[in-house]
């Protein structure tokens, strides 16, 4: 073990012996033993105590990816609880990045060494990720990403793990799904050049048109806050593309999208997973119409699992979940078995148990980890049509 966890672990070992004399036999909470975190443990039969942090963009201009996540959550939550009752009881506890890296860090740091939580789920972008994905990771805490699509997240450690799909599945798949329904030749390729996820988006859109013998008739850049884009898009409108890929967060995304159509633009237009959010048809309107995307859930799927999901959410929250809500509830099903093979709270084990997942089937399809702790599963075809996202086909 590192030094910080031997530390740690004597602490601990002072901290329990405190504890098990004040404790009365009864008492369903246990003291930790040494290496042991997120509050309690499994022992003659006691119920689980587990209190896992959730790092989420629940402020500022990407807040509706967060505000879908905790809804998520909060509806698994109550749901495992419930159906767990006196062997597991899992806490959260939330912490608002604000979609910046220097929040998420904070964020990780307070959950880790002040609430002590046996895990993290979140931050939600994948810049977040990268910036305090190492500070969890050098804790020896399991950090589990349910948004993070760029390559290389789980390069950050071996503590890091993500059910998000990366988008260099989901974006081929929705590319060559266009490219063999709508004929497409050529393409114009527009992003956001100041965040993690939107370049990264940029990069396999770009390599899987070259893959795909499609020509690039040009190429224009925009940061995050931007709010008009004209000078841009008249320019790619110009060199006469069958196709618009846009990779962005839904805000500037759908502003993209709203004014490409605006300026007469009437080909293809294909985004990456940051457009999974409902903002977009109250961002971009009609212009939304045909707007082509891939994610591993669609509210849409004739799946038995699939629509209890969903009515699940619609009675709590009176609206549809979107690929975010149903990647965050899985997520914690995951960690919910995940923590009763474990047996207990305990980072190391919780980890342990993590990197065994296989064939898990949540609402956003069936999941396993290959040896690097990438999910590997399938991506769905959308299209936008009359206010919603339904199968492409």
């Amino acid at each position: 073990m590192k030094g910080f966890h031997l530390m740690r672990s004597l602490a601990a070992i002072s901290l329990g012996a405190v504890l098990m004399v004040g404790c009365s036999s009864g008492g369903n909470t246990t003291a930790p033993a040494a290496g042991e975190s997120g509050s309690g443990q499994a022992a003659y039969g006691q119920e689980i105590q587990a209190k896992i942090g959730v790092v989420g963009f629940l402020s500022g201009s990407g807040a509706a990816y967060g505000e879908a996540q905790k809804a998520g959550l909060e509806l698994a939550l109550g749901e495992l609880n419930e159906a767990n009752k006196g062997k597991l009881k899992i806490e959260l506890k939330f912490e608002d990045s604000a979609g910046e890296k220097e929040g998420a860090i904070n964020a990780v740091n307070k959950l880790i060494n002040q609430d002590n939580v046996v895990a993290i789920i979140g931050p939600t972008l994948s810049g977040e990720m990268f910036a305090a994905g190492p500070v969890a990771n050098e804790a020896e805490t399991p950090i589990f990403g349910i948004s993070n699509t760029s390559e290389g997240i789980n390069d950050i450690g071996e503590y890091v793990f993500r059910n998000s799909l990366p988008e260099s599945i989901a974006i081929p798949t929705a590319m060559k799904a266009a490219v063999e329904k709508n004929g497409l030749k050529k393409v114009a390729l527009i992003h956001a050049s100041n965040d993690d996820f939107s370049v990264n988006g940029y990069k396999v859109m770009k390599a899987t048109a070259e893959k795909l013998g499609l020509e690039i008739t040009g190429e224009a850049t925009f940061a995050n806050g931007d709010v008009d884009f004209s000078a841009q898009l008249t320019k790619l409108k110009q060199t006469n593309p069958d196709a618009l890929l846009v990779s962005a967060l839904y805000k500037e995304g759908s502003m993209v999208v709203k004014k490409a159509r605006e300026l007469g633009f009437t080909g293809t237009i294909l985004g990456g997973n940051g457009f999974n959010n409902p903002k977009v048809f109250e961002i971009a309107g009609s212009a939304a119409e045909g707007l082509i995307v891939a994610t591993p859930f669609s509210p849409e799927k004739k799946d038995d699992k699939v629509q209890a999901f969903v009515k699940a959410f619609e009675a709590k929250y009176n609206k549809k979940p979107d690929q975010f809500a149903a990647q965050a509830y899985d997520s914690l099903y995951i960690m919910s078995q995940s923590l009763l093979a474990a047996g207990k709270a305990d980072r190391e084990e919780l980890r342990g148990q993590l990197a065994q997942l296989k064939d898990f089937t949540g609402v956003s399809g069936k999941l396993s980890f290959d040896e690097k702790r990438n999910p590997i599963g399938d991506a769905v075809v959308v299209v936008a049509k009359e206010g919603k996202f339904v199968p492409f086909e």
